[in-house]
């Protein structure tokens, strides 16, 4: 299994990549991946499952916004998941992310997903180290099912923001007005954890990569952008789609 230690990883675009070129590359990719999404949606025989992880600003949200901003809304949904609630909680902790797999025709983006349930969960001593191990088996062929079964195209996103840059945001949060709404008093504490949660990603980079993660340097959000919708591009480029004909 191979291991990611995300301290060997940079936060940064390599140096070789501009901004003003890289934005202008990001801007095409997403022209290209309005018209793929509407094939997607109309030979409605795959569907797209994408998870995007991250530590509090590492802007998952942004991402979200800009990338899927030219694509039909009617063929995309966004799910977050945040603390369960009683009635999720009287189930197995996938019971809340089986009802949201993407349908044939549809990009599903989970904002914060089932590996919440494998990293919180640890970090604060909810569950020990067996059952994450079982946890992280459900979730091996929870994907699996969903890609056998539903020819599901799967995309997992770490986005990897630096110590530095999180607290600038995080403090960016308290004085910037545009921002204030984002402000959980409860950032920097999670924040103190950072070593227990970078372990507990790594941990599910090793054992959760039949599908492999995509570690995102993420302290630039042109660069975060640009990685995101070059991957998605390439996934529903090499399904060779075409629009089905008239019904008979």
């Amino acid at each position: 299994m191979t291991q990611i230690k995300l301290k060997d990883i940079s936060t940064t675009a390599p140096k070789e990549f501009s901004k003003e070129k890289t934005k202008e590359k990001t801007a095409k990719l997403m022209a290209d991946l309005d018209d793929l999404q509407n094939l997607l949606y109309a030979e409605n025989k795959h569907s797209v499952l994408i998870v995007i992880q991250g530590m509090d600003a590492s802007g998952k949200d942004g991402a979200i916004r800009h990338v899927f901003s030219t694509v039909n809304p009617q063929g995309v949904t966004v799910q977050s998941f945040k603390v369960p609630t009683p009635l999720e909680s009287s189930h197995d902790f996938l019971w809340r992310i089986h009802q949201h797999a993407p349908a044939k025709g549809m990009i599903q983006i989970f904002n914060r997903s089932h590996y919440e349930d494998l990293l919180v969960t640890r970090v604060h001593k909810m569950i020990d180290d067996k059952t994450a191990y079982k946890r992280m088996k459900a979730i091996n062929d929870f994907e699996e099912l969903i890609v056998d079964h539903n020819n599901t195209l799967i995309l997992k996103f770490y986005l990897h923001v630096s110590f530095e840059e999180q607290h600038k945001r995080l403090e960016d949060r308290i004085s910037d007005r545009t921002k204030q709404w984002k402000y959980n008093e409860t950032d920097f504490k999670e924040s103190a954890f950072w070593n227990d949660y970078m372990r507990a990603y790594e941990d599910c980079f090793r054992h959760c990569n039949k599908i492999p993660w995509i570690i995102v340097p993420s302290d630039q959000n042109w660069y975060k952008e640009y990685v995101i919708a070059a991957a998605l591009h390439k996934i529903l480029k090499d399904l060779k789609m075409h629009y089905p004909g008239l019904k008979k």
